[in-house]
């Protein structure tokens, strides 16, 4: 350990401000850190995290107190042969014919009602009109659950996001937490009782009928998954498709690129993913003494994994802080399956159950956005800051484009995601 460099703080204002500063100082100089206040160990270097990820030394029993508190016991935390019938039961929904026959129709019109709503305006904020709402929409409207109720879900994910990222012990934040997992128990729980009664065509529909070897989802596990999705979904695609359009802003040949060959959406958003993650931390438990970063983890001790600091590990990827959504170093083919060399969606037996649908959120709201507004600019004087220490993205994404009314602007309910 240096003995002239003071470690950074990853709960200090000046982190929050700009991490990236001292993701570097903590790569090359504490690979491995121990963080009294959380009273974790922080890695920092992709062949740690990428490590902590894929080692079965490193556990997810840490969501035991980290995620069961307000969502419930979730596949996340389990392991073995509990974990991969779970698993099996809600994967089919997320992938194949499922994804593009049922899911994308939802998200196309999601998508467009939204952008309806804003684009003869010429002006917008991308954050609070479109990427917030977005997701949050598609996840309800696949459940089948009722649209007006969208501020109140997308209250209940905040709430939750602000207990997992509670790294500093808040009481009113971990109270808000606790509060919503009660308050979303109850909002639920009756709606999947009908739903085992009278089944429809809906996600939620399918999550009760699913069925392995005789295993079926409990009520209690069809919930903690739903409150996993809608938080887990709502959260990160929120913040990566706001980052990866400001990604693109900021560098106008990728974007002109990208405008020529929408293909180039899914390798963009895979740089996001490297470059700017939605989600900055992911923990894991060491399940007996281990050797990584240099140094020592006892048993039963929290790791911190620094996904934000691995992705731009100049170990790893070249110019590490430049957004390049052509680089050779990032593999886009296999970014959205658990064969992944980014680490935004973990790796292993836990690797993000929910990519694909990610990746088809992104592909037609990016896509969508060009398609509606084919000058779009950031608004003059705007500066977008990132916020956030476990998760993060973008405040605010003012931008100003050419007014073209809606081709469905006369159609009755338009805008109906707008309540």
């Amino acid at each position: 350990m240096p003995e002239n460099r003071e470690a950074p703080d990853i709960l200090s204002p000046e982190f929050a401000a700009d991490p990236y500063a001292a993701y570097r100082v903590l790569r090359d100089d504490f690979p491995l850190l121990y963080h009294e206040a959380t009273g974790s160990y922080v890695v920092s270097r992709y062949e740690d995290v990428e490590r902590a990820f894929k080692d079965p030394v490193f556990t997810t029993d840490n969501y035991g107190w980290q995620l069961e508190p307000v969502h419930g016991r979730t596949i996340l935390q389990m392991s073995g042969r509990e974990h991969a019938v779970r698993r099996a039961l809600v994967a089919p929904a997320f992938r194949g014919t499922t994804l593009e026959e049922s899911f994308r129709p939802v998200i196309e019109r999601n998508a467009a009602e939204l952008i309806d709503a804003f684009r003869g305006a010429g002006s917008a904020d991308l954050v609070a009109d479109f990427a917030t709402r977005f997701p949050v929409n598609v996840i309800v409207d696949l459940l089948g659950l009722d649209r007006a109720d969208h501020d109140r879900f997308h209250r209940w994910y905040t709430a939750i996001i602000g207990f997992l990222g509670n790294l500093a012990q808040d009481p009113d934040v971990t109270e808000a937490g606790l509060r919503t997992r009660d308050e979303f128990a109850g909002y639920l729980l009756p709606i999947i009782r009908e739903r085992r009664a009278r089944p429809g065509q809906d996600l939620l529909s399918s999550l009760c009928a699913a069925e392995i070897d005789g295993t079926r989802m409990s009520d209690e596990d069809v919930k903690a998954f739903c409150s996993l999705l809608l938080t887990a979904g709502g959260e990160t695609t929120d913040k990566a498709i706001s980052s990866l359009v400001h990604n693109l802003l900021r560098n106008p040949e990728q974007l002109a690129a990208v405008r020529a060959d929408r293909s180039l959406i899914a390798p963009a958003f895979a740089e996001t993913l490297r470059h700017s993650p939605p989600v900055h931390m992911i923990m894991r438990q060491a399940a007996e003494d281990v050797t990584i970063g240099g140094g020592q983890v006892p048993k039963g001790a929290t790791v911190t994994c620094l996904i934000g600091a691995a992705g731009r590990d100049e170990r790893r990827y070249r110019d590490p802080d430049a957004f390049d959504l052509h680089r050779t170093d990032l593999a886009t083919t296999t970014a959205f399956s658990a064969a992944a060399d980014h680490l935004a969606f973990a790796l292993g037996r836990h690797f993000c159950v929910g990519a694909l649908l990610a990746r088809a959120e992104v592909e037609v709201g990016v896509g969508q956005l060009l398609d509606a507004l084919p000058d779009l600019r950031v608004a003059p004087g705007a500066a977008p800051r990132e916020r956030g220490v476990y998760t993060r993205g973008l405040d605010a994404l003012p931008v100003r484009f050419a007014p073209i009314p809606s081709p469905r602007s006369a159609a009755p309910g338009s805008a109906c995601t707008r309540g």
